[in-house]
């Protein structure tokens, strides 16, 4: 049985391997399969989608790695402040100097 499309993206996001994800998805699907007794129905779907989200919180649990996306995120954006900064005073002072001049050409 094929294994959903955004499994990698599950996977991503609880930080787990594909390969481990695909095989937690396996199990999900067994246990569906001995929970519902059909296969296919949209009840085995949702309980095969279900337990498999509930075995990768599970499996994130176990995993130790630290989770500093946000921290890194923030603090790139904070070294871009004075950057972005600096563009808009470069903006500015382009803007008034383009003015003053078109103020010089009127006076004459």
């Amino acid at each position: 049985m094929k294994a959903p499309k955004n499994l990698p993206w599950y996977a991503r996001k609880a930080g787990v391997s594909i390969e481990r994800a695909e095989g937690l998805w396996r199990k999900a699907v067994r246990e569906a399969t001995a929970d519902t007794g059909w296969v296919g129905t949209s009840e085995f779907w949702g309980a095969a989608e279900a337990r498999f989200l509930e075995l990768l919180k599970e499996e994130q649990n176990t995993l130790c790695t630290p989770h500093v996306e946000a921290f890194v995120r923030s603090q790139h954006r904070m070294g871009l402040l004075p950057l972005l900064a600096a563009e808009e005073m470069i903006t500015a002072m382009s803007a008034n100097w383009q003015r003053f001049c078109t103020q010089l050409r009127k006076a004459a």
